[in-house]
């Protein structure tokens, strides 16, 4: 939740800041604007209603901790802080450095270079969402928790955006849509795995049942 929630505080903005540079469509600058405050309120209330430590259902829950558990811990916690301040201050920093640049370095926040590297970061960020979801489903050869309807509506989305960025008649740069395409893959690769461990698992209860029946015939 936290992770999804840095991704999209962090692209949001940022394709906002492109749009200085490139004037893509304007459909999608109010969806950036939209997602930001979107995503402010949802921080809030994520912060307003965090799970205390403990053990929930068999599993140990430490929100707030700075490593996971492969052992690799953050730098100064990022995005683990426990009180609510450092998530407001990191953000109003990163949005008073964007507008600094934009306003008094004209030289940078005109170059194509920069220009760019927003536009592909910002993007980049919300096309690898899926990817920690791909890892936790690898790791554990099961997609427990993860819901076929989630799935097929993050498909369903990914094919609406494609087909607005390559039909559409506004102006679409193409980091749009390389971005869209990569987590298009992503999705479908889901999907994949979502297929693959939901039949192991039907093989591995069909089996189960068979040793079953023996053993009662047996008896």
């Amino acid at each position: 939740m936290y992770l999804v929630s840095l991704a999209l505080e962090y692209g949001a903005p940022v394709l906002v800041f492109y749009w200085f540079g490139d004037y893509y469509s304007l459909a999608l600058l109010v969806q950036a604007i939209i997602m930001i405050g979107v995503q402010m309120v949802l921080l809030k209330v994520a912060l307003d209603n965090r799970p205390s430590p403990g053990a929930r259902d068999g599993v140990e829950h430490v929100p707030f901790s700075s490593e996971n558990s492969d052992g690799f811990s953050r730098p100064y916690g990022f995005w683990q802080w426990k009180s609510a301040k450092p998530y407001w201050l990191f953000l109003a920093y990163f949005l008073g450095a964007l507008s600094f640049i934009q306003l008094f370095l004209a030289p940078i926040s005109r170059s194509e270079l920069y220009i760019s590297s927003l536009g592909y970061t910002g993007l980049a960020v919300e096309a690898t969402l899926p990817l920690p979801q791909i890892v936790a489903n690898h790791r554990a050869r099961a997609c427990k928790g993860f819901r076929l309807s989630v799935l097929a509506a993050w498909i369903l989305g990914d094919m609406m955006k494609l087909g607005y960025f390559f039909f559409s008649q506004e102006v679409i740069p193409w980091a749009f849509r390389l971005c869209a395409m990569f987590q298009c893959v992503c999705d479908c690769y889901l999907g994949v795995q979502f297929w693959m461990y939901a039949r192991s698992s039907f093989q591995t209860a069909g089996s189960s049942m068979e040793l079953g029946e023996k053993d009662l015939r047996m008896t």
